[in-house]
């Protein structure tokens, strides 16, 4: 019982678990390894913008070696959209959490620095893209706007604003490559992919012959595609354009929102310095890569998995060096189950970005991509019960606490406390997907509404229908009660048996289990025993790896 609770007393760990310095000096030296003079000197004329959205990254930018190639000065932008502190779609949450925005915040100072090191500075605009780029297009006679393609609504429709209004802009040609000189030109917005692994280019189908099972879609690719290079970096992007005032990177309250502090479990430092930090700890330093696959499950600590979710979901890190580094590893240290295995998660999010494309609006609606008619509850009170901790089974409630507190869960934890929302509870798995949305570091709206799609059942593989048993899930991933007895204090003083099932010790259960071991305690319209599903296997959805 000592040594329980020694394990399980409340205590703030960072990831990744470096000091500023050994971050600083971990990117320095990866930036050095990437460095390549046979660039050759910049040949392009005029100003190019490079508008940062979810690619808060040096290292692997196309978009960026892309407006240095073609322009003398470079004008890096990152606008502060207050439609991404705005609400949900369906439910009015908070659609960025203070967590989240704090992560971003942390990502835009480490990118502003490192921009400074390389010759260059970070313009902070406050206000919408659509409004702000084609501003600046026109003030610096840009010849072109570069930035990362996204692929879902929301985000595509302002690319398509950014478009329409620098096509509205007619201005003398600045020289640039494909210019005659003396012409009158629009500038134009070029997008680049770099959100993946595989690049879209190089896939076996096109995106709308996308298989609609992972594993045709993993095969095809593994034997018919080749992940690309990371990009070469200058030794110096500079200069930047004559800039009266950078602006600065706002405070969490300018956003609107209350600053939050991690006072328990893993507080993640946002930004590239901290992404390759982290990776080169839970490589190398810690050389945790080898047992990966074997540890992948857990749910307590920051060393059972990587933990690079957060920084892929910013853009802080590319998908591409992290395929190289395992490589890397395969070839200095070892090649196992292990080392392909983050590759596997890897490919899963490639997967779901893909199927975004596919798959459209379908992705965020009720019936999902099968089109499901589905009679969901929304009762307020009990998904309330749900978000803040308060089920009455100790496995649920932990893992809601976590996500609220730090705003990361588990793999493992995401699956269940989604069955449960959805199989247990009949609840709109899209309030649980927007309540992932408000509070998850590592949010993306691919990864985010494909798990819960498939989570839930309507997903676009309906072999993936799946229901987790909680007392199961306890006794396999939290067996000795460590994680249930972190989160929740007044547990911890009951014995190892009793922790999962606490009885009058704890809270009423809200509903009964479909499969469990609850008396029925709530009302029959709301427990999920109609749905379909079948216990879960081991097969796994990507998320929080």
């Amino acid at each position: 019982m000592a040594s329980l609770t020694a394990r399980t007393t409340p205590t703030v760990q960072n990831v990744p678990g470096l000091t500023p310095e050994e971050m600083e000096r971990v990117c320095e030296q990866t930036f050095q390894r990437y460095e390549s003079g046979g660039l050759g000197k910049r040949k392009g004329k005029g100003v190019a913008i490079v508008w940062f959205r979810n690619d808060l990254r040096v290292l692997d930018n196309e978009a960026l070696l892309r407006a240095w190639v073609s322009s003398e000065a470079i004008l890096p932008v990152y606008c502060v959209d207050p439609r991404l502190f705005g609400t949900t779609h369906y439910f009015g949450l908070p659609k960025t959490g203070a967590l989240r925005a704090q992560f971003i915040i942390e990502c835009l100072n480490d990118l502003k620095r490192n921009l400074v090191k390389r010759g260059l500075n970070l313009l902070i605009q406050h206000g919408k893209p659509e409004e702000i780029i084609p501003s600046l297009a026109k003030a610096y006679t840009a010849h072109t706007v570069y930035a990362h393609k996204e692929t879902c609504s929301e985000e595509v429709k302002v690319e398509k604003l950014v478009t329409r209004n620098l096509q509205k802009l007619v201005s003398p040609s600045s020289g640039g490559i494909g210019n005659d000189p003396g012409s009158r030109n629009t500038t134009k917005l070029e997008l680049v992919w770099g959100s993946t692994m595989y690049h879209i280019d190089d896939l076996p189908c096109d995106c709308e012959s996308l298989p609609d099972v992972y594993t045709q879609f993993r095969k095809s690719v593994e034997y018919k595609s080749k992940v690309r290079n990371c990009t070469r970096l200058p030794t110096s992007f500079g200069p930047p354009p004559e800039v009266g005032d950078w602006g600065h990177v706002p405070q969490v309250t300018d956003l609107g929102l209350q600053q939050e502090k991690v006072s328990k479990g893993m507080n993640f430092v946002g930004g590239e310095s901290a992404a390759l930090g982290r990776v080169h700890d839970y490589f190398w330093k810690k050389d945790l890569l080898k047992v990966y696959k074997e540890t992948r499950n857990g749910m307590l600590g920051p060393d059972y998995s990587t933990k690079f979710s957060p920084w892929l979901a910013s853009g802080s890190l590319s998908p591409r060096f992290i395929y190289e580094e395992v490589k890397r590893y395969e070839k200095e240290r070892q090649s196992n189950d292990s080392t392909y295995w983050v590759l596997f998660e890897l490919i899963w999010r490639d997967y779901f970005r893909f199927l975004s494309i596919k798959l459209g609006n379908l992705l965020f609606q009720a019936g999902g991509p099968q089109k499901v008619n589905i009679n969901w509850s929304q009762d307020q009170t009990m998904f309330d019960a749900w978000r803040r901790g308060q089920t009455g089974y100790p496995l649920i409630d932990a893992n809601m606490k976590e996500l609220a507190a730090t705003g990361f869960m588990s793999n493992r934890g995401r699956q269940i406390v989604c069955s449960f929302l959805v199989r247990d509870m009949g609840i709109d798995w899209r309030m649980g997907a927007e309540w992932f949305e408000t509070c998850l570091l590592d949010y993306d709206p691919c990864s985010n509404y494909g798990n819960w799609t498939y989570g839930a059942g309507v997903g676009n593989d309906p072999r993936e229908d799946r229901y987790f048993s909680i007392p199961k899930q306890a006794q396999n991933y939290d067996p000795e009660g460590e994680f249930v007895a972190y989160w929740l204090q007044e547990l911890r003083a009951l014995p190892r048996e009793k922790i999962h099932s606490p009885g009058m010790m704890y809270l009423n259960p809200i509903v009964a289990l479909k499969h469990g071991y609850t008396k029925k305690t709530g009302d029959s319209k709301t427990a999920f025993s109609s749905r379909r599903g079948r216990p879960e296997d081991n097969r796994r959805k990507p998320h929080g790896y």
